[in-house]
């Protein structure tokens, strides 16, 4: 971090949500500056649990994905909990949410009624659906929005069924569409003279949608139903993965037909860099499965390495099929400094991704990793409400907060 202050230093945002999409908006808030304020239940972000963790200790994924923020643990079922929070959420910038449809509501925490009480609020609300339609009330994670957002049907193999990608893609989404949505609202809401806020309705089915190129207008203007290509890309050629001599899997995309001529002459093929055919994008789509063969055959004779080594000299866009051991000795993510070892506020040591995206005069920066249930409750009471440290007490003597 420079000297410089964080782009969204001064920015209040309370978090009401779990396991993926409002906590990854909350991180990002949170990692340029926002004073993001997450709210639990007092038994904790069911994330906590979720992935591979220190014994008697929360995942390390939760460790990243709450990095940042300030925890406060309230027992919503309470009147009093409730009220906290619609106090709280008065003295914000910005409130995220991805719980079942109607559970703000049910807590008078729903748009209509935290904006009453704070007309300049931007309430962003990731659901399933949306909402408004008839799915509107329908829960949804990002499995179902993969589904129902177009993405589960196009990936994998012709003759396999639909597969996913092995993350939380449909969240992950949401979470950035979220972002978007926050940041053009405070900026509109910036130039209002009234300092009017925003609801940002964020469904995580048209999050998945939205990235679907050209599955919608080649279907409603021509009637042409996407399917399945495995790792071909469907509308360039060629596009895939390749093998090598030592059981190892190298990407590679020569689909533009300078690319593809180097990458010919780079096989030894100079037949395929003369083959009027192969001149054309059109032309190499049509021959993708003929061209792949071809390229596999040669691929497999290199060990992993040395086909890296010979496709780079010949500036054709290549990179390996990297696991998560791959990326944490890559020489790129180091120099960028992308795995960065920070600390819980309790001295927890814990490595994990660093912010993106870059910015090169005013940079996120990671200020301490995701710590335990409530443990800025009270400061943020203080802070916020100016709640004294024996009503703070009190109320946690009584369940209402932790």
């Amino acid at each position: 971090m420079t000297g410089n202050t964080p782009p969204l230093d001064g920015l209040r945002v309370i978090e009401f949500g779990q396991f993926v999409a409002a906590p990854s908006v909350g991180r990002i808030l949170a990692d340029f500056g926002a004073d993001v304020v997450k709210v639990e239940a007092p038994s904790g972000d069911p994330l906590r649990g979720w992935g591979a963790s220190i014994k008697d200790s929360s995942s390390w994924w939760w460790r990243m994905q709450a990095r940042g923020k300030r925890l406060v643990a309230i027992d919503h079922n309470d009147p009093k909990g409730r009220q906290i929070s619609l106090e709280l959420a008065k003295k914000c910038d910005v409130l995220v949410s991805n719980l079942r449809p109607g559970r703000m509501e049910s807590w008078g925490l729903g748009y209509t009624d935290v904006s009453a009480a704070n007309p300049a609020i931007v309430y962003a609300n990731i659901s399933g659906f949306g909402a408004t339609g008839p799915y509107r009330m329908r829960p949804g994670f990002g499995n179902i929005a993969e589904a129902m957002g177009g993405i589960r049907y196009v990936t994998g193999f012709p003759d396999r069924p639909p597969v996913r990608t092995g993350l939380s893609v449909g969240d992950e989404l949401a979470a950035l569409q979220a972002v978007i949505g926050i940041l053009v609202a405070l900026r509109r809401r910036e130039a209002d003279p009234d300092h009017r806020g925003e609801f940002v309705d964020v469904a995580l089915n048209e999050s998945v949608l939205a990235i679907t190129e050209g599955l919608i207008p080649e279907y409603a203007n021509a009637g042409i139903v996407q399917e399945r290509t495995g790792n071909q890309l469907l509308r360039s050629a060629p596009s895939n993965i390749y093998p090598t001599s030592d059981n190892r899997w190298v990407a590679i995309s020569a689909n533009s037909t300078k690319t593809f001529v180097s990458l010919a002459k780079a096989m030894n093929r100079p037949e395929l860099a003369d083959d009027p055919r192969l001149m054309t994008n059109s032309g190499r789509v049509a021959a993708a499965d003929e061209l792949d063969e071809a390229i596999a055959s040669w691929s497999v004779q290199h060990d992993h390495d040395s086909l890296l080594r010979l496709l780079e000299g010949a500036q054709i866009p290549s990179g390996p099929v990297m696991s998560a051991k791959d990326l944490y000795e890559d020489p790129q993510l180091a120099a960028r400094k992308m795995i960065r070892r920070t600390y819980t506020r309790s001295g927890e040591s814990v490595e994990m991704l660093d912010v993106v995206p870059k910015l090169a005069t005013s940079p996120g920066a990671i200020r301490w990793a995701g710590g335990e249930i409530g443990e800025d409750t009270e400061s943020v009471l203080a802070e916020y409400l100016g709640m004294p440290q024996h009503e703070v007490k009190k109320l946690r003597d009584l369940g209402v907060i932790r």
